[in-house]
């Protein structure tokens, strides 16, 4: 007879705080903020900015209000999705299957597996106190199946339900805890179906008629009528070749040439695979038994040997080979989706070149010393881009057009003296006199209301271009709620 399959769902309420919070050691009321609908938003808050009445969903300016000393941090989706991914591999220590459930959570099936930890009682409470130890908040549920044990992770407070007590379990609970959307629960709180048991007892024609299959779906994957298996992301396939040496070798052309060979394998599996490489590392083995490591990223995913071969020249230039270098091993860790294309010319060729040029400044300079540009959805001038990393982000298309020019560059608000609104005919600014021969203007911007912006608490702002008799083309504005004037900007 098969054993009761048991699962476990793990909920980190305050994931991304907590991650945040390892690292930075704060004791302080903290929040994760993300920019939702033109506004910052809190996304995660930690459990001392809860006590003082913060809560997910609220605005920043809200939650500034309440609580003035809050610190915050902008959410960072694919450090969250890492670490999810880490405690995952980690929670295989008491089972053999699990898997991410959500972005906050893990599905564990500990079916057959809890008498290794003295049952399921001593395995949950060792699995919550090494948690509580690493600095996760988290909430677990245990059942016979992971729909049951999610509600009971998220709304039912946490615990275990005895085998075959699933329906009891769940009857009481609100319907929120069978992973429905928000439309749907306000639908069915119209329809006076507040709880679970009250929606099991409905017949199931008119449900399924005027909520679709999905609404019964969940109920019969939480009640264990349809099955839902807790299946681990499937693992990626390796890209590495290796070659070992029969002799020693360390001359460059040597290594060139063994580079080459491994190049050109690897780029045929990756070929194969429709992938192409981000990141490259090349392994040589000493004969003294050291190693040596060379890495080089990619701007773009790329296969073609002849275009990466010249990426580790640099590297390879370096090389202290000490004895000799046996063995070479050349793998690609990241790899993006690169299908097969159409060959062409045009426009492709100039994105490729582009790319190119990236990787190489890159692996000089730094990947996060290669930037460019985005546009944001802002009419404050400071706030109307953003910068990224060149290697890792699309050049933008869409730009605003039809705007007035901006400066080449920004920089704070410097003050110089004048008043009223006519442009200062003479001015002294950073510690030289300047006098303009020709102004246009203004152009009036103003802060944005929704947000409590501190370098635009003064108001309503006036700028003008102004050309300079030193040849300086330079943007000014006045305040007129201060009746001051500033210099922010200097035009190419």
């Amino acid at each position: 007879m098969p054993a009761q399959r048991r699962i476990i769902v793990i909920w980190l309420p305050r994931l991304q705080s907590d991650l945040a919070l390892r690292r930075l050691g704060l004791d302080a009321p903290f929040a994760i903020i993300e920019r939702q609908r033109g506004a910052e938003r809190l996304v995660c808050v930690s459990a001392q900015a809860e006590g003082l009445g913060l809560a997910r969903g609220m605005g920043l300016a809200d939650a500034r209000a309440l609580c003035p000393d809050l610190l915050t941090r902008p959410a960072d989706p694919h450090r969250v999705a890492q670490a999810l991914e880490s405690l995952r591999r980690w929670a295989l220590r008491y089972c053999p299957w699990a898997a991410c459930d959500g972005a906050d959570g893990l599905a564990l099936d500990i079916t057959g597996a809890a008498h290794l930890m003295g049952g399921e009682d001593a395995l949950l409470d060792d699995l919550l106190a090494r948690l509580a130890r690493m600095g996760f908040t988290a909430r677990a549920g245990l059942a016979d199946t992971r729909g049951a044990a999610w509600a009971m992770a998220h709304v039912g407070g946490g615990g275990i339900v005895p085998p075959g007590g699933t329906r009891a379990a769940l009857g009481p609970l609100p319907l929120a805890a069978l992973r429905l959307d928000a439309k749907t629960l306000t639908a069915l709180e119209r329809l006076g179906l507040r709880h679970v048991r009250d929606l099991a007892q409905m017949p199931r024609a008119p449900l399924a008629r005027r909520f679709g299959a999905d609404l019964l779906g969940r109920l019969d994957q939480a009640m264990g009528d349809l099955p839902e298996p807790v299946a681990p992301p499937p693992a990626p396939p390796v890209m590495a070749v290796r070659m070992s040496l029969p002799d020693p070798i360390g001359l460059l052309g040597d290594l060139e040439a063994g580079l080459a060979r491994l190049l050109d394998r690897l780029c045929l599996h990756l070929h194969r695979a429709e992938l192409g490489a981000r990141r490259l590392v090349l392994d040589l083995s000493r004969v003294d038994g050291q190693s040596v490591r060379l890495e080089i990223r990619l701007a773009r995913a790329m296969r073609e040997a002849e275009a990466i071969a010249p990426l580790f020249d640099r590297a390879l230039d370096g090389v202290d080979a000490g004895y000799g270098i046996d063995g070479m091993r050349l793998s690609a860790p990241e790899t993006d989706a690169l299908p097969l294309q159409q060959v062409s010319t045009g426009g492709a060729q100039v994105q490729d070149d582009l790319a190119d040029l990236l990787s190489r400044l890159s692996n000089r300079l730094g990947f996060d010393h290669v930037q460019r540009l985005l546009p944001a959805d802002s009419h404050i001038p400071e706030k109307a881009f953003t910068v990224a990393a060149a290697a890792y982000s699309d050049p933008a298309h869409d730009w605003p057009r039809g705007l007035p020019p901006r400066p080449l560059t920004l920089f704070p608000p410097e003050p110089i003296a004048g008043s009223g609104r006519a442009v200062p005919g003479r001015f002294k600014w950073r510690g030289q006199w300047w006098q303009v021969v020709a102004a246009s203007g203004p152009e009036r911007i103003t802060p944005e209301w929704w947000l409590d912006d501190p370098n635009w608490r003064s108001g309503m702002r006036d700028y003008w271009r102004v050309q300079t008799d030193r040849g300086a083309r330079l943007w000014l504005f006045h305040t007129p709620q201060r009746d001051g004037w500033c210099v922010q900007g200097e035009f190419a």
